[in-house]
């Protein structure tokens, strides 16, 4: 049973990932202007798997160490933010919207921040295994702001 639900958390949060790469970056994104300090593209695809992976084996912990009843506030903070990710990609790359984008990269943050602080209370290590998402966000979320100002 544990394996399976290791399973599953895998597959939803690689499934936001597979949501969120149908919106590649594309011609759009090569000709924005950009800040010296933007990562060259060869960086995100790893960094986005390790993310991922951590995210699905903190909420697995998370459903391992407490009861069902006291998991559920943290693993639907979970839920929510791994929503809030998929759309990210969607608004920014699919719409091309970098302003209404980093409106959302905001909720995702505060998204990630309140999963953090649930897993935390539930499981130390869930909760550390988000705090480099929660810092990658928050430097995406400076890139997001920056591109959008720069290409208004």
């Amino acid at each position: 049973m544990k394996a399976l639900a290791l399973a599953v958390f895998l597959l939803l949060s690689f499934g936001a990932a597979a949501f969120g790469a149908r919106f590649a970056p594309g011609e759009w994104y090569v000709a924005l202007r950009k800040p010296p300090w933007n990562p060259p593209g060869w960086v995100f695809g790893p960094v986005w798997t390790a993310l991922y992976a951590a995210m699905a084996v903190a909420a697995w912990r998370v459903w391992r160490a407490a009861p069902p009843a006291r998991a559920r506030p943290a693993l639907a903070a979970w839920a929510v933010q791994l929503v809030l990710n998929a759309a990210w990609s969607w608004l920014f790359f699919g719409l091309r919207e970098p302003g209404l984008a980093f409106a959302e990269i905001l909720a995702l943050w505060a998204a990630i921040l309140a999963t953090t602080v649930l897993f935390l209370r539930r499981d130390r290590a869930a909760g550390w295994l988000m705090v480099p998402y929660l810092a990658w966000v928050s430097f995406a979320a400076v890139l997001n702001f920056v591109l959008w100002r720069l290409n208004a």
